[in-house]
């Protein structure tokens, strides 16, 4: 990872000049440099109904998943511990990231709305793509964004599917949020929902999980196609100058070594195990 970005301008811009532009910082995240802080120990949360890239381990309250296992990576690199913890639904993650009492977000897509309160890292850690979910019983044409339009659909709260996508959701669809991923997938089984907006890799999972294969599908093309990014919050003690600087060059690194496709195909092995 190159460099941390505190984004005011479009994600398209923001994404083609990550690489070699400078640490872009506010008066908020230079008050915890200013602080003279030292940071021993980091947490970091994250969505935990995203498998294979997170999910809760009720027995400890951490999340597992490839994400989770990234983090520990990098907790070596840098040489400070990383504790991934489950502080409730997506929704309560982002406030508790927000807030500054976790650290780190392990996993966000981009949008100005989190750049207000979160600094990106790049590259981004993985990649994945958001689909648009059917009932196999009861399927519409879709091919592109407009298709959904005259559809009632439903997604979680506070989920992102990339800027331009929002953008276009909140002036032309009729989208309802809901708690959770299993929640928004049991309303279109139940036909109270025409479409489900998700990514691939959780949906997945979930309609295994659910034993829902054969009754509800992705269908192409996909929505979007979205890094998933590390973050820092701006309230956060630890967002230092050298700590970002040590975070930046570790994930580097690891996105170099291929680390990232290592753990997510690992962390898809165990979450299979998990639910046979």
């Amino acid at each position: 990872m190159k460099k941390i970005v505190n984004v005011k301008s479009t994600v398209k811009t923001i994404l083609a000049s990550v690489a070699f532009c400078g640490a872009l910082l506010n008066p908020i995240s230079g008050m915890a440099a200013e602080s003279g802080s030292v940071c021993s120990s980091i947490t970091a949360t994250g969505n935990p109904e995203y498998p294979p890239f997170l999910w809760q381990q009720e027995q400890t309250g951490q999340l597992r998943g490839a994400v989770a296992n990234l983090m520990g990576k990098l907790s070596e690199k840098i040489n400070i511990p990383i504790k991934t913890i489950y502080v409730g639904p997506w929704s309560r993650s982002q406030q508790e990231v927000k807030s500054g009492r976790v650290d780190l977000m392990a996993g966000a897509f981009y949008t100005s709305e989190r750049a207000d309160y979160m600094a990106y890292f790049a590259p981004a850690m993985m990649f994945t793509k958001s689909m648009v979910w059917q009932s196999s019983r009861r399927k519409f044409d879709y091919q592109k964004w407009s298709d959904l339009r005259n559809n009632w659909g439903v997604t979680v709260i506070n989920n992102s599917f990339g800027q331009d996508f929002d953008d276009y959701a909140k002036k032309n669809l009729s989208l309802l949020t809901v708690a959770s991923l299993e929640q928004a997938f049991s309303m279109l089984d139940a036909g109270r929902a025409d479409y489900v907006l998700y990514e691939r890799s959780p949906g997945v999972a979930y309609v295994r999980h659910m034993s829902l294969e054969g009754l509800v599908e992705a269908v192409e093309p996909s929505i979007s196609s979205e890094g998933l990014f590390l973050t820092i919050s701006k309230l956060s003690p630890c967002n230092t100058p050298e700590l970002r600087s040590r975070i930046t060059t570790a994930l580097r690194e690891l996105v170099d070594e291929g680390v990232p496709q290592d753990v997510l195909v690992n962390a898809l092995a165990e979450w299979s195990s998990k639910t046979r």
